[in-house]
C-alpha cells in the first residue's frame, strides 16, 4: 500500500477526531453537514412545520434529513443531485446532473405547479485542487441555483446557497442582493476554520 500523504494523513486525523462527525453518526446523520443546518436554522428559522422546499446538491442526505425533520408531515422536501442517495422518509429524490435541462425539467414537473418557500444548496463540484478552476465551477453552480430560486420560490421566499470566497463572489453577492431584500453571511461552527466556505442567505425574494 503506497504510503499516505501528510495531507491525507492531516485530513484522516481531523476526520476521526471531529466532534461533528461522532455527533452525526450518535444522532443517525449522514454527515457533519448536517450540524449546519441546523446551527443556521436555529437562528434564521427558515424551516418550520409545514415548509416546502427544494435541496440541491443533497447527497448523501444529511441536510434533507435535516428538513424533512423540521418540516414535518405538512412539509414538503424535494431534493436533486448527481449522485444517488438512500431513501430519506418525506423526501421526493431525483438523481441527475442539474446543469442539464433535461434534468432540471423533470424536478421542475416533480415540483408541479407548487412554488417554494426555501431552496437550499449545499452544493459543490469535484475538486480537481485547481484553485482558479475550482471557484468558477462552484460559481457557476451557485448561479444556476440562484436562477432555479428566482424562478421557483414564492414572493418573500428565502435562498440558502454554500459559496466560497474568492474571484466572482462580489459579484455574485450583488446579484443576490438585486433578487432578495436582503442577504446576510452565515459561517457556523460545524463549518471548519480553514474552508474558504460560506453561506450566504438570502430572505424575501423581490
Amino acid at each position: 500500500m503506497a504510503a499516505r500523504s501528510k495531507s491525507s494523513k492531516a485530513w484522516l486525523n481531523e476526520h476521526v477526531n471531529d466532534h461533528y462527525v461522532h455527533q452525526a453518526q450518535k444522532d443517525g446523520y449522514r454527515a457533519r453537514a448536517a450540524y449546519k443546518l441546523l446551527e443556521i436554522n436555529e437562528k434564521d428559522r427558515l424551516i418550520q412545520p409545514g415548509t416546502v422546499l427544494a435541496d440541491l446538491g443533497s447527497a448523501p442526505g444529511s441536510w434533507s434529513q435535516v428538513a424533512a425533520e423540521l418540516a414535518g408531515e405538512k412539509g414538503a422536501v424535494f431534493a436533486l443531485d448527481i449522485l444517488p442517495m438512500e431513501p430519506i422518509a418525506g423526501v421526493s429524490f431525483i438523481q441527475g446532473d442539474f446543469r442539464e435541462d433535461e434534468v432540471l425539467a423533470q424536478f421542475e414537473s416533480l415540483l408541479g405547479d407548487r412554488l417554494l418557500d426555501l431552496v437550499i444548496c449545499d452544493m459543490a463540484p469535484n475538486m480537481s485542487g485547481h484553485a482558479v478552476t475550482d471557484q468558477a465551477k462552484s460559481l457557476y453552480l451557485c448561479k444556476l441555483a440562484l436562477d432555479f430560486a428566482r424562478n421557483h420560490l414564492k414572493t418573500n421566499g428565502h435562498f440558502l446557497v454554500k459559496v466560497f470566497q474568492g474571484a466572482g463572489y462580489t459579484e455574485f453577492l450583488a446579484e443576490m442582493r438585486a433578487a432578495f431584500s436582503s442577504v446576510q453571511t452565515r459561517k457556523p461552527g460545524a463549518s471548519r476554520n480553514r474552508s474558504s466556505e460560506i453561506y450566504l442567505l438570502g430572505r424575501n425574494k423581490r
